[in-house]
């Protein structure tokens, strides 16, 4: 009653209780209505410089052709892939760092869809690309995940990986990089009406639509299956870049198709004579993936659309000498811990590549090679101090390689 006698004031700007709207007791102090508006005002202030220093200080967004310039150290060819993925990190990333002003245009996210055949490099372009701009970056397989309710991984276990790679720290994964793999895997399995659900096919197309687009998602620390009592981190994906490949097996047949719809007849296109038969992914196209089985919603929520250009020889041979952790580079490094100095014939290097073009294998084809080959070596060196140099010429590689039996695999 005798804190009520004496007139109150405003603990900020001491305005008595009588000229102001209204005041706001606290504990032991008090606080006017203007002095709210003006702290409001503050925090509104602080708050949006927060948001729009997206990257800290030794975050360097390189340029388009910078970005590729640090790919081609590590990837060799796919040349067509390598620019839209420069153009589309970078614009990502602009995007991050631009600050939205009332009548200023608003630069939409957009996501990137690689196809190409197995073993041609789609996962580790979106690997290098991530170690060269320094955020945080995970590899997610499409075929694990099912509708929520069913046996196996809720589409919010994207997330939970994205959060493992960024230690758990929200800011930091709401600007990484989610490469989505085998997403072809989801594809509706059939346009009949079915009795039974889709729920690893088109209900988790379903689920990811909202994710990639961009919205708030409730994930679980440790993934699983979400239940009432489970703690969730609040995720905005407005910011994650979603990157999404598959090899899109049996894809060329759509394609074919539709190029070739008006062959017969008076339409017939002059220029089939010019299509490049043995790679038709060059010609791929949003309507190709809506007939292989993705949903038009899905389609819609990533923009981005790309080819990787299937491996011929001499791309082969390249990434066996040429990138900077190419497989001679491994190799070399490996036996130059035994302080043995390993050194591969040119007629070696042709060898292993014509084997992984005779069992199209692709990139990875030419590690299962070189391993089948080199297994003796790594075996035996370590125990013989009396080796200083290993030379590996094109008799010792075919013994080693027969000696495995690669027939099965090509057989299979």
């Amino acid at each position: 009653m005798a804190r009520q006698s004496k007139e109150s004031r405003c603990s900020f700007c001491n305005s008595p209780k009588h000229e102001t709207l209204m005041l706001i007791e606290g504990m032991d102090a008090y606080i006017c209505d203007k002095c709210v508006t003006q702290a409001n005002v503050l925090l509104a202030q602080e708050i949006g410089n927060k948001k729009s220093k997206v990257f800290d200080d030794s975050f360097t967004l390189l340029k388009p052709a910078e970005i590729k310039a640090h790919i081609d150290q590590y990837v060799i060819g796919q040349d067509d892939a390598k620019k839209v993925l420069s153009v589309a990190v970078y614009n990502h990333y602009k995007r991050l760092s631009q600050q939205i002003d009332r009548d200023e245009v608003e630069i939409e996210k957009s996501n990137i869809m690689l196809v190409g055949e197995t073993g041609t490099g789609k996962t580790l372009l979106a690997k290098t690309i991530a170690k060269i701009l320094h955020v945080p970056f995970c590899i997610v397989d499409a075929t694990v995940l099912t509708e929520a309710g069913y046996v196996g991984e809720d589409v919010e276990s994207i997330l939970t990986r994205l959060l493992q790679a960024a230690d758990y720290d929200v800011a930091s994964a709401e600007r990484g990089i989610v490469y989505i793999d085998e997403v072809d895997k989801v594809a509706r399995k059939s346009d009949n009406p079915s009795i039974t659900r889709d729920v690893s096919g088109e209900g988790v197309q379903q689920a990811l639509l909202k994710i990639l687009e961009g919205t708030i998602v409730n994930v679980p620390p440790q993934g699983g299956r979400k239940h009432p009592d489970q703690k969730m981190i609040a995720v905005n994906t407005n910011n994650i870049l979603f990157i999404c490949g598959g090899a899109f097996d049996g894809i060329e047949r759509k394609i074919a198709n539709r190029l070739r719809t008006q062959a017969v007849g008076y339409k017939v296109k002059k220029d089939d004579v010019d299509l490049d038969l043995k790679n038709l992914y060059k010609y791929i196209t949003p309507q190709d993936l809506k007939a292989f089985g993705l949903i038009p919603e899905l389609i819609g929520r990533v923009p981005v659309l790309t080819h990787l250009n299937p491996l011929d020889l001499n791309a082969l041979r390249n990434i066996l000498t040429e990138p900077k952790n190419s497989l001679m580079r491994q190799y070399t490094k490996l036996f130059e811990y035994e302080d043995v100095k390993l050194v591969f014939e040119d007629e070696v290097l042709d060898f292993i590549v014509d084997k992984a073009m005779e069992y199209k294998l692709g990139a990875r084809g030419l590690r299962s090679i070189c391993e089948a080959i080199m297994l003796d070596a790594m075996y035996d060196t370590p125990s013989d101090e009396n080796v200083k140099e290993l030379h590996i010429n094109l008799a010792y590689a075919i013994e080693k390689f027969e000696k495995a039996d690669f027939k099965k695999l090509k057989a299979a």
